[in-house]
Parts: structure tokens; sequence; C-alpha cells
């Protein structure tokens, strides 16, 4: 099976502005991807790339094994934008029903009462959009991006409107679309979510990709703080496999440990690293 998703050398230049500047990526099966930057780093260029609704300037594109902007390619592809709307006057059922038109989807009532099971909205069939909070309606247009089973979801800013219960549902709906084999391209501002939910994040500056990663690699170790009888204290320089050594020498020369911890850098310290402490 090819990759969801591939970015090879991708660019975009919007007259003398270059949005992406030889960006490469890729989304493999089941895994869910974090597309983190400061607004116009080209998260969004990139998403609309691989939808088809933006064309590159040159490098290449695919989804699943299909040219980005294809009927093959938009035929895999779900999508969130981050400014969505949807008309006030129709259901939710009625959005979907919509929804499974334009995708050729013959899930019938069946695929809509399960999606929007799956994103926590199972009674709201019958409900307006008009009538439906911010976070109900962030929710519903992720019931939508799922609608006729695409093998990849661009997600941009999918958790931005919902409160903590929200976001714990859109987790969890994350879970179960990786447990399918769907993959996800999630672009985000929250960094504790995207540590949550990623398999491997990627941060993009001015249009480059400049980290990539899974969470744990693109933290850097602090140190080790013990608790011993006379004190606490924080050993810098030195990371978990170095704790066996310290502890046994703290031992040794008739300390008492009563605790271990190993420090490291958080996501947000490594994107901030990477952008700069003043980028939005």
């Amino acid at each position: 099976m090819p990759p969801a998703f591939v970015a090879q050398d991708l660019r975009k230049r919007y007259d003398a502005t270059e949005a992406l500047r030889g960006v490469s990526l890729e989304v493999g099966e089941g895994e869910v991807v974090g597309l983190l930057g400061p607004n116009g780093a080209g998260k969004s260029t990139l998403a609309k790339i691989a939808c088809g609704l933006v064309r590159q300037s040159s490098g290449s594109a695919e989804v699943a094994g299909h040219p980005a902007g294809s009927a093959e390619a938009r035929a895999q592809i779900g999508y969130l934008a981050e400014l969505f709307r949807f008309p006030a006057w129709v259901t939710a059922d009625e959005l979907l029903i919509l929804h499974q038109r334009l995708a050729a989807s013959n899930g019938g009532s069946g695929e809509r009462t399960e999606l929007l099971g799956l994103v926590g909205l199972p009674d709201a069939a019958d409900t307006r959009v008009g009538k439906m909070s911010k976070g109900m309606q962030q929710r519903l247009g992720i019931a939508q991006a799922l609608v006729g089973s695409p093998s990849l979801l661009l997600l941009d800013e999918p958790t931005s409107a919902l409160d903590p219960s929200g976001r714990k549902v859109v987790r969890h709906l994350l879970d179960e679309v990786r447990g399918r084999g769907v993959s996800v391209l999630l672009s985000s501002h929250l960094l504790s979510e995207v540590e949550l939910v990623c398999d491997h994040v990627a941060i993009l500056v001015t249009g480059e990709v400049v980290r990539r990663g899974t969470a744990a690699e693109l933290q850097k170790p602090r140190g080790i703080q013990i608790e011993t009888g006379s004190g606490t204290r924080l050993i810098e320089g030195v990371g978990r496999d170095d704790a066996p050594r310290i502890v046994r020498e703290l031992v040794e020369g008739g300390e008492s440990v009563y605790g271990v911890e190993v420090l490291s850098s958080t996501l947000e310290d490594a994107y901030l690293e990477a952008v700069g402490e003043d980028a939005t």
C-alpha cells in the first residue's frame, strides 16, 4: 500500500511570497501526523494542495499513490477547514446526506447514525446547525469529513472551539479512526493535544520543515532531580540511562535516596526553540 500522503520538495509561490519552500513530508497508513507552526508558516497551503484546492508551483504531492487534485486522490480525502461554515437551516442529518451525495457514498442512514455517534452527537440528527453550539458544529464537521470512509483526513484546528470534554471526544475519535487504518494530517496550535494524539510531528517555519520526529524525539533531556536525605538536588546534563549509576553512587556514598525524577523539555519547549519565543 502506498503512503496516505507524500510530498516531495513541494513549493508554492504567490507572486513574491513563497508559501512553501521545498517541503517533504510523509503520512503512513493509520498514522496521525501533527503539523505545527506559527501563522503564515504554510500549514493551510500544504493541506489545500493535498486536497486539490491549490496547485503547487513545483515538486509533487500524492494521496494514496494518486496525484493530489486528481479525481482518484480527492475520493480518498476527508477535509475540515479551520473556518468552515454550514447552512444554519439544515439539520445534522441533512448535512450528512448532502456530503454523502458529494462523496458518492452509499452508506445511507446507517453511516450517518454511526458517524454522529462516533463524534459524540448521537441525538443530534434532527438538530439544525443554527441551534448548535460552536463545539457541536465542530464535531459535526469532523463527521462530514469521515463520510465515504476516506483513507486520509485533513483536519485544520479541529479542537479549537471545543471544551476539555469535547477535545477528549476528538482524541478518542482519532484513536478510533487510526485503528481503522485511516491516516490523519492534523494542523493545530494546541500542543498538548498534538502531544497526546500524534505519532509524529512536523514543525513548519516560513514554508520549511525545520523539525520532525515523534514528540519524544523532539524533546531534550534536562537532567535528573533526586530527593535525598540531605535535600533535593538537580543533576544537569544527564538522562534516563544515567539514573541507575547516579543512584548507586549516592547510596554507596552513604546518602538515602527517596525519589528520582527524569526531567525533559516539553513539546512546547521544542516548538518555541524551533520557531522563536515571539512567534504567533
